[in-house]
């Protein structure tokens, strides 16, 4: 079903919110910061001398001047934003923002890659007043940086190899008859890929793979990480300077990480890899894609279910018979307690697990992984998930 008129403008209107959102980091970052320097001058003035006898404006000085560097940074993944079929007007940022959410535990709201895009070119469509990026839009930017680590960093490296290893030999395993060369006939999809790593691994394993993503914070990042950078650690940003709390030395804030830690041109020759941009429901619903489709690749992404039922009604659907069902993630329901008025279904492993069985799977494999998400090792405080990780095929 084609989109209303409506429905581009609501888009439209997001995706110029986003592009604010990037073009206010430093504005917005720094002003946070410079709160910081404000409070010290409510101090007694003995308070203020032994506060800078530990060196503490200077922190507050390089962190500034962290912030400017990553500002530098998101200026360039938005450089451009028609990528994407988007005419944005720098005068008209307004509208409202869709509903999101991230894994990352010290993230209040944030989720979700292509070189095709899925639906509609955008155009046109002005606004009275220019959109101001709220505490939410920032946390999701924020979430975004953290989010390059886990996926393209040498510092994300080990938090990868927990989450994707498993997947990546569980889909090995699946086709370990099928010789290495004619894997580029073996479709594998992965929703909501975020960052885009795990897809790219995929493909560079010789699997033709394509990625799903509905943020347009990790669309323009995702862009930008595969189709704009050429060279191993070309960018260098810093994720950490938002937050001082449990930081056990200033090096933990200032943390410089540096991507990728691989070239993403770097795919083998005639490589299938390619992302399509949009709501995983409404793309994946269509008759086309019924049975498309030789395994499915769902890292932390079924919980951004709004009905649980649809989504493992369709990726059931959209399986090739004798495909793979490869899942790893908690059950960090998205829209629970949403203020959007959006239904949200909530239920816990179990009956996640026996409602994929009547839908038709039958699984395998089964056993919990601990695993951070965009952990930051040098924090004093982290969180582990205890994920479900399983295999399942299409009875």
């Amino acid at each position: 079903m084609d989109p209303s008129l409506e429905d581009i403008e609501e888009e439209q209107r997001h995706f110029a919110n986003v592009i604010s959102t990037f073009n206010n980091y430093a504005q917005f970052t720094l002003s946070a910061n410079n709160r910081r320097r404000k409070d010290v001058y409510t101090l007694p003035k003995a308070d203020q001398d032994l506060l800078e006898s530990l060196g503490y404006k200077h922190k507050l000085d390089a962190v500034d001047k962290a912030i400017i560097a990553n500002a530098d940074f998101l200026h360039q993944m938005v450089d451009d934003p028609r990528i994407f079929g988007h005419d944005i007007d720098e005068d008209d940022h307004s509208g409202s923002m869709t509903h999101s959410h991230s894994h990352d535990p010290e993230s209040s709201q944030s989720h979700s890659h292509s070189h095709s895009h899925s639906g509609h070119s955008l155009s046109g469509g002005g606004a009275p007043k220019k959109h101001r990026p709220t505490e939410a839009d920032m946390d999701k930017l924020r979430s975004t940086l953290k989010q390059l680590v886990r996926d393209w960093s040498e510092e994300g490296n080990s938090e990868r190899e927990v989450c994707y290893k498993p997947m990546k030999d569980a889909l090995v395993r699946h086709f370990n008859a099928v010789p290495t060369e004619e894997r580029r006939n073996l479709r594998v999809l992965v929703p909501g890929s975020g960052l885009g790593r795990l897809s790219f691994d995929v493909a560079q394993m010789g699997f033709a793979c394509q990625a799903n993503e509905f943020s347009h914070y990790m669309l323009l990042a995702s862009y930008f990480i595969l189709n704009k950078t050429d060279q191993i650690k070309q960018h260098t940003f810093y994720p950490y300077v938002h937050s001082f709390s449990n930081a056990p030395n200033r090096l933990s804030i200032l943390q410089a990480i540096s991507i990728p830690d691989v070239r993403p041109s770097d795919l083998p020759p005639g490589s299938d890899f390619s992302l399509v941009a949009g709501d995983f429901e409404e793309i994946f619903s269509n008759l086309d894609q019924k049975g498309q489709w030789n395994a499915i690749l769902t890292c932390f992404f079924i919980d951004t279910a709004k009905n649980i039922v649809n989504y493992l009604r369709i990726l059931h659907t959209i399986l090739a018979p004798g495909g793979v069902w490869i899942n790893l993630g908690p059950l960090l329901w998205h829209w629970e307690n949403n203020s959007s008025n959006d239904p949200s279904v909530e239920l816990d492993m179990e009956e996640v697990k026996n409602l994929a069985r009547r839908i038709g799977f039958e699984i395998s494999n089964e056993t919990t992984i601990d695993t951070t998400y965009t952990n930051n090792a040098q924090s004093m405080l982290g969180y582990v998930y205890h994920a479900a990780f399983w295999t399942a095929t299409k009875i």
